[in-house]
């Protein structure tokens, strides 16, 4: 057994422009998981090459994303910006996994990047955190759920509680529900689900995954958000106040 750090990239190569000679531009999808793999015939097996196909599955163009393991054993002098996604569920695993965005283009950095990587960590949930409830917004229709009310179907069925009409979107095509503390987001749909939050403009794909809500954002219902007729519920979180 050998501790390594494997890191799975997906990619495709996109003509920055159809004319003159430009170089091509390569957008990776990076996954990065640690923990001990077996080399074989110059294959890698294990549960950390697993968790970091599957992050790079889950990442957009020219995003990484990374275990919490990862930034754990960051030296305390590595100089990195990353924001925490919250537990995720990750497909063929039992156990929820912490995940961070690496942030690395200078576009997008805001307030909610922490550096350097030790002083970043936060908890899957807190003790005695209070529910949330969340309240979601597309076109004119607007809809605040409690804690009590979980979990929330989105969908084209009329039994759904937030119900959005577009052909793109499934009759049941999503869910929030309330688990270990934070709210979760989970795509049941045939087409997916892509999310994004404020003040950023990375993109979450989820299909038939889930990620947790950080408070602000939108989600693109069955098509992504490069599609600008894509119906996009708005959402805000907030904690639960008692009447």
């Amino acid at each position: 057994m050998q501790l390594m750090l494997p890191v799975s990239f997906n990619e495709s190569t996109m003509p920055e422009s159809t004319i003159g000679q430009l170089p091509l531009k390569m957008r990776l999808q990076v996954g990065m998981a640690r923990g001990d793999v077996v080399e074989q015939n110059g294959d890698c097996y294990g549960d950390a090459v697993n968790l970091a196909s599957r992050l790079s599955d889950l990442s957009g163009s020219e995003q990484i994303l990374a275990s919490e393991t990862v930034m754990q054993q960051l030296p305390d002098d590595f100089m990195v910006r990353a924001r925490s996604m919250g537990a995720m569920v990750i497909r063929g695993r039992t156990e929820s996994c912490v995940v961070y965005r690496i942030e690395w283009q200078d576009e997008v950095l805001s307030e909610l990047f922490t550096m350097p990587a030790s002083l970043m960590f936060m908890p899957v949930a807190r003790k005695n955190m209070k529910p949330a409830c969340i309240e979601l917004s597309w076109l004119d229709i607007s809809a605040r759920f409690t804690s009590a009310e979980f979990p929330v179907f989105l969908g084209r069925d009329a039994d759904a509680q937030f119900v959005v009409q577009d052909p793109r979107v499934s009759r049941k095509h999503a869910l929030i529900e309330w688990r270990a503390g934070k709210l979760y987001l989970e795509d049941i749909s045939s087409y997916g689900t892509w999310v994004r939050f404020a003040d950023s403009k990375a993109v979450i794909a989820l299909r038939r995954q889930d990620c947790a809500l950080l408070p602000d954002g939108e989600m693109a219902l069955g098509a992504s958000f490069d599609d600008f007729t894509v119906p996009t519920v708005t959402f805000r979180v907030y904690e639960e106040v008692a009447g």
